[in-house]
């Protein structure tokens, strides 16, 4: 991966952090993402005692607000003039309903516009470097996700609504996946989503008390975070991975998502709204500039 540019979200902890060390001894450029600099230092640190690591760096972003996606992209462009592998990883779960800055569901707009508006900001570069790659976390949990069009912002629905808005989230991570495959097709571009399996990390635990007891008693079935990165890490890196794209990764091997997750048209329709939450009409539409 030497001369190669890697960007990777949601660094600083769990699968992300594990993956940022696999990425670094690979001795590719890599820019970590994170929302806290005290926390990207110690991983810049860490990382620099990675054996064969190239050249690293960091940038502060939150990806669930929109200007701050539109900033991180127009830093790594003032950087850098190519981006070989973009790997959108940052994302949670939030046990009570909140919108963001952008007034939107929070766990949508960190879990799911976060992944495409980033995306769609970097797409030129990504061409300009084809072949290139794009690898995205998904989850198993999109199997107990429902894309419910007219409520996506759950305005009218409550009752478990944490669990269920980011089911959601995940199962529009990997209709993403399937529309953005399509768009970049002949582009020399891949797009992909992993599942990680249950992995032992922070994930879950700013939700109480009866979120932490559930992750502390579920540990022995848990896995590592290095166990949990190494789908997204073959994604990304592997020559394995080459030409392969649309696909629902896990344990490095393409699996068949659920039968939602493969409605195309529900996919398309999904895009279109992405497009006007983030105010990105057109954005993909031939050398237009969307900076």
């Amino acid at each position: 991966m030497t001369g190669k540019v890697v960007l990777l979200t949601g660094a600083t902890s769990g699968i992300g952090r594990a993956c940022a060390r696999a990425v670094a001894s690979s001795g590719a450029t890599l820019v970590v993402v994170g929302r806290s600099q005290e926390r990207l230092d110690s991983l810049l640190s860490e990382l620099r005692t990675v054996a064969g690591c190239g050249e690293v760096s960091g940038l502060l972003a939150d990806l669930a607000i929109q200007s701050e996606i539109h900033t991180l992209a127009d830093e790594f462009k003032s950087k850098h003039d190519r981006l070989d592998v973009l790997i959108n990883n940052a994302g949670g779960i939030f046990s009570s309903l909140e919108k963001s800055s952008d007034d939107i569901e929070y766990t949508f707009a960190l879990n799911h516009n976060g992944y495409y508006l980033l995306t769609t900001l970097l797409q030129d570069l990504l061409r300009a470097s084809a072949p290139a790659r794009v690898i995205s976390t998904a989850s198993a949990a999109h199997g107990m996700g429902k894309m419910v069009f007219d409520d996506l912002q759950y305005d009218n629905r409550r009752y478990g609504s944490g669990w269920s808005s980011y089911c959601q989230s995940k199962l529009a991570n990997i209709m993403f996946t399937r529309e953005l495959s399509r768009r970049l097709e002949g582009t020399g571009v891949t797009a992909n989503c992993i599942h990680p399996g249950f992995v032992n990390t922070g994930f879950g635990k700013n939700n109480g008390a009866l979120m932490r007891f559930s992750m502390l008693i579920s540990r022995p079935v848990q896995r590592n975070p290095t166990r949990g990165a190494e789908s997204l890490v073959w994604g990304a890196l592997s020559k394995e991975a080459e030409g392969v794209t649309g696909k629902y990764l896990y344990n490095c091997k393409a699996k068949k998502p659920t039968r939602r997750a493969r409605n195309d048209e529900d996919a398309a329709r999904l895009w279109e709204i992405t497009e006007k939450m983030t105010d990105t009409v057109a954005a993909w539409s031939p050398n237009l500039d969307v900076s």
